[in-house]
């Protein structure tokens, strides 16, 4: 389908081997660095940018035979919830054009909603492939923090962030995380997650004797006709067997407001690198070195990640720092101990993925706040450092709904038996 921008760079990399995914074509979300190939993060700052090396996932895609087919349009820097903040022009949903797709993978989710890849890669630091496989009517797995190596990634928030797969299936995204998961001696955060064989062996569509919590604050707020999809998805699980039961985790409603301002507190730490000497375009400014870092700095970025890095800069200085930074942090515990305690008593955590249907473009630009306050399904996952899939779950106004399955820590395979009974 043409006209969905979904690539900003398309180029055929064939790979020299045969593996496990020889004859699959595989897009990559555009901040996750590729040897010899552009990687722009959808930003002007990097516009020409060409990483001298390949993340640890493109050097695992490469070994399983995959075909890499090009670059994929992404908010940039990771920063949104649309697929509108590129430098280089919004993504449009496959299912309706007018709609955005999600984000921030979107270009991802919208390759494989449209045929042009078969399977693709996203990032995910607040919901970015859950949300637009949700709108564009995929699957999309965010892995338990530390079970993909993030080495080549380009860091937005490293304490929240990781890599996943975008698939039509729930059993072809699962074989895409056998390829991709495992420890990587190049980034110590990674752990080896697998409890026995493949995850996409667990992909049985068995869910009889399968518990499932639906906690009632992910439901509060969310638009009528995705509550009503969501249930029907449920009540087609409980008719294969599995039992559902509401449960309560109070601290979700700090969610949101905890994720930001660590979010971005990160975000300003991060982007710090690109001042027009180390990454970004060199420039003719006049004026001292401060002056210079203020000019490249005011050209390359938009305007989303300048408010993110003027909030979280705000948010780390002096005098405010225990006000806001400490409280985020103090929420976050509080969270990862509310899911530790539910996923005792549960197999798996459900909700609506996205509490909304896929607004139209340029509805979210307008209202940045809005446009936050929808992630917050998704970004308590990234809180926790849980895994969590997003399956459709049916539709509602001829749009695609997503059921978001949440377990434990690496518990990967239980998510995928449960997904797999819809998709």
């Amino acid at each position: 389908m043409s006209g969905l921008n979904a690539f900003l760079i398309r180029e055929t990399i064939e790979s020299p081997t045969s593996g496990p995914l020889s004859g699959t074509t595989v897009a990559v979300k555009d901040n996750i660095s590729t040897r010899n190939l552009r990687t722009t993060c959808g930003s002007a700052m990097l516009a020409e940018y060409v990483p001298p090396y390949d993340a640890t996932v493109i050097e695992r895609l490469r070994e399983a035979g995959a075909t890499v087919v090009g670059k994929t349009n992404m908010d940039e820097f990771g920063m949104g919830t649309t697929t509108e903040t590129s430098a280089f022009g919004p993504t449009r949903n496959p299912v309706d054009p007018e709609r955005v797709p999600g984000g921030s993978s979107g270009g991802s989710a919208a390759a494989v909603a449209a045929g042009e890849a078969d399977l693709a890669l996203g990032s995910d630091t607040g919901g970015s492939i859950r949300c637009p496989a949700a709108f564009c009517g995929v699957v999309g797995i965010k892995p338990t923090y530390g079970l993909v190596s993030r080495y080549g990634l380009v860091a937005y928030a490293n304490s929240l962030e990781g890599i996943g797969p975008f698939a039509r299936t729930v059993e072809e995204a699962a074989e895409l995380l056998d390829v991709i998961a495992g420890v990587d001696e190049r980034d110590a955060t990674t752990r080896e997650g697998r409890v026995s064989g493949n995850y996409a062996d667990a992909a049985t569509g068995e869910v009889d004797g399968l518990s499932i919590g639906v906690p009632t604050e992910l439901l509060e707020g969310a638009d009528e006709r995705v509550v009503e999809t969501f249930e029907g998805a449920l009540s087609e699980l409980e008719s294969e067997g599995a039992s559902v039961e509401e449960v309560s985790l109070d601290s979700l409603s700090y969610a949101v407001e905890a994720y930001y301002v660590i979010a971005m507190s990160e975000a300003s730490s991060n982007l710090a690198r690109f001042d027009g000497v180390r990454y970004g375009p060199a420039t003719e400014t006049e004026g001292n070195w401060n002056e210079a870092f203020a000019r490249v700095r005011e050209e390359g970025f938009g305007e989303e990640v300048k408010r993110r890095i003027l909030l979280g800069t705000y948010a780390l200085s002096a005098g405010y720092h225990e006000k806001y930074y400490r409280k985020a942090q103090d929420a976050r515990a509080w969270i990862a101990e509310d899911f530790d305690v539910a996923l005792s008593e549960v197999d798996v955590l459900a909700s609506p993925t996205m509490p909304v249907l896929p607004p139209r473009l340029g509805e979210s630009l307008a209202d940045p706040l809005r446009m936050y306050l929808i992630d917050a399904n998704t970004v308590p996952v990234n809180l926790a450092n849980l895994p969590a899939i997003s399956v459709p779950a049916g539709e509602a106004d001829g749009l695609p709904v997503g059921l978001q399955l949440i377990g434990p820590a690496f518990g990967e395979e239980t998510i995928v038996r449960a997904a797999s009974a819809l998709a």
